[in-house]
């Protein structure tokens, strides 16, 4: 099976411009078929907030309303996502920028209300594997933004990291699939006051100490959840680490695996 490189950033990388022009070289340089996906939420923040729209989280997770909906759908799917276009397109990758309601790419349902209501927040269903592949066989890459639909019109919020995980999930069928999750940190760490204590590689039996030691919490629960899921279906490897992972001499980062 052919491989495929699926690379997610986040926030901190889009907010730097040196920082984001470093990532989209390494992104470029990366061999074979690749696909990146990218949030945006910090920069949503901040227009909103010069709109006059105040933002609302519940634990760290954004409340959607209509509002904050049309903004997340000027900042991601415009202004983030265009401008990496553009910049993958000088670095002589032939990027097309989407979001999950483009060649009905990822399907999504809104998520129930509980206890809290998070508005127009979706929880992915679905995805069009076999159309993403027609873009990548057409030497395409493929640049989501973090916004899904319902299939019915309406456009939804998605986590980005869950985006990230569940097209590895569907491109699995048809490639040997690696998830390359960037943040600011070397990977996870042991001691979070200590950024070279990296865990380097975390298997299911490590991951479940990890977590009976209280080492793994707070954001990187969900985040370390999402890789379990995607590495139990189909997806080889994920890695977490800074940007620096993409570079073949740098092995300072958490690998996972089964």
């Amino acid at each position: 099976m052919e491989k495929l490189s699926i690379v997610k950033i986040g926030g901190n990388i889009i907010e730097d411009e040196n920082a984001l022009n470093n990532f989209l070289e390494l992104f470029s340089n990366l061999d074979g078929k690749k696909i990146l996906v990218h949030g945006g939420g910090k920069r949503a923040t901040a227009i909103a907030s010069k709109l006059g729209i105040e933002s609302k989280m519940v634990n760290g997770r954004r409340v959607t309303d209509a509002e904050t909906l049309e903004v997340i759908t000027m900042v991601y799917g415009g202004l983030v996502n265009k401008n990496m276009v553009a910049k993958l397109q000088a670095l002589n990758t032939n990027a097309i920028g989407l979001t999950g309601a483009d060649i009905n790419s990822i399907k999504s349902e809104k998520r129930p209300v509980k206890e809290v209501d998070f508005g127009f927040v979706g929880d992915v269903k679905e995805v069009a594997y076999n159309s993403i592949d027609k873009l990548i066989q057409a030497d395409f890459t493929p640049v989501f933004c973090a916004i899904t639909h319902d299939g019915n019109g309406q456009l939804l919020n998605t986590n980005a990291d869950t985006i990230t995980s569940q097209v590895a999930i569907g491109m699995s069928h048809l490639y040997n699939t690696s998830i390359y999750y960037c943040f600011e940190l070397n990977g996870v760490l042991k001691d979070i006051n200590d950024k070279n204590s990296v865990v380097k590689h975390i298997d299911s039996k490590a991951y479940q100490q990890l977590l009976d030691e209280g080492i793994i919490a707070d954001g990187m629960l969900p985040k370390l959840e999402n890789c379990f899921d995607a590495i139990k279906n189909g997806v080889k490897t994920i890695n977490m680490g800074n940007t620096n992972m993409l570079t073949k001499e740098n092995d300072n980062f958490t690998r996972i695996t089964l």
